[in-house]
């Protein structure tokens, strides 16, 4: 009776993870100081990836699935993923941040494929040692971590041509993009403060190193608080010496986070020149930020939204 209970307790995911291990095969002599993980992923690399029931993880990876015409491998996707529509269809496994391996793991997929980023870590331990091969896509704030991400995503479905297509379509947008919003002199760019939160008059803000930086500096503008790395909550006396012409913000569309009327109110923003004009500017957060195959509409979006045109 005792021994029932216990197997009824017993969750999908440990019994993956327990044939994951007990499937790998015996290697004999190996060499000294090298990981028992390294040697498996070299046997990994041998065998070509089953993404015919696909689990993506990060709007830009799902995107970029949908962009090469692989959309027919998905089974599942995370709340990120809210573009194009369609993917709206497919079951939902949480947010890319706190993902759940029973949730994903119950989708049954073949492999699973997560943006750089995502998490927690014990999550993806579990993940990464299922059975399921899980596939991590390296996420860099650029023009080329942008193509990068491309040739990954590609490389992982086994569609490289179709991938190099879209690198090369991706990137000649992107580039005239670019181009057209570096044409203003540096003078006469307008420094901008993307504010992440304001909870409880807390200004959360982004420094460098983020996909809101790097957007910024693509659309040809100046990220008025560049002197830190990632996100930090400001002083009164920061944000006024951080003297932002715009204040950049995510457009949530369920209503919550700060009105713009009640960030205008606080003192230390009503100093600035963007409180003074009330210059607020608020774009969707996976448009903005995804770093995918519509970054080159959102640069020339935020451009114009800065300067007007």
């Amino acid at each position: 009776m005792t021994m029932r209970k216990n197997l009824r307790r017993i969750r999908p995911w440990e019994l993956a993870l327990t044939a994951a291990v007990l499937a790998l095969p015996l290697i004999p002599n190996a060499p000294a100081g090298q990981s028992f993980a390294f040697i498996r992923a070299a046997h990994a690399e041998d065998k070509k990836l089953d993404t015919s029931r696909l689990v993506s993880v990060g709007g830009d990876v799902t995107e970029i699935v949908y962009a090469l015409g692989e959309e027919g491998r998905l089974i599942a996707r995370d709340t990120t993923s809210l573009y194009p529509e369609a993917a709206l269809k497919l079951p939902n496994v949480g947010y890319m941040r706190a993902l759940s391996p029973e949730g994903i793991l119950a989708m049954n997929p073949t492999a699973i494929i997560a943006v750089e980023g995502s998490g927690p870590p014990e999550a993806l331990t579990v993940l990464k040692n299922a059975s399921v091969p899980f596939e991590s896509v390296p996420n860099t704030f650029t023009r080329d971590g942008i193509i990068a991400k491309i040739g990954r995503v590609g490389a992982l479905l086994g569609v490289p041509d179709k991938a190099k297509a879209l690198e090369e379509k991706v990137a000649a947008d992107l580039d005239a993009a670019v181009t057209d919003a570096g044409k203003r002199p540096e003078t006469e760019r307008k420094r901008v403060l993307f504010i992440l939160s304001a909870q409880n008059g807390r200004i959360m803000a982004s420094g460098t190193g983020t996909a809101a930086d790097g957007v910024i500096k693509l659309a040809g503008a100046v990220n008025a608080v560049g002197a830190f790395p990632g996100y930090k909550p400001l002083t009164d006396e920061a944000i006024i010496e951080a003297k932002p012409d715009i204040i950049l913000m995510m457009n949530r569309g369920d209503g919550a986070g700060t009105k713009n009327e009640d960030l205008l109110a606080q003192p230390a923003i009503a100093l600035t020149p963007a409180g003074e004009k009330k210059a607020i500017i608020r774009m969707d957060g996976v448009y903005l930020l995804g770093f995918g195959p519509r970054t080159a509409a959102a640069v020339r979006d935020l451009n114009a939204a800065i300067y007007g045109g």
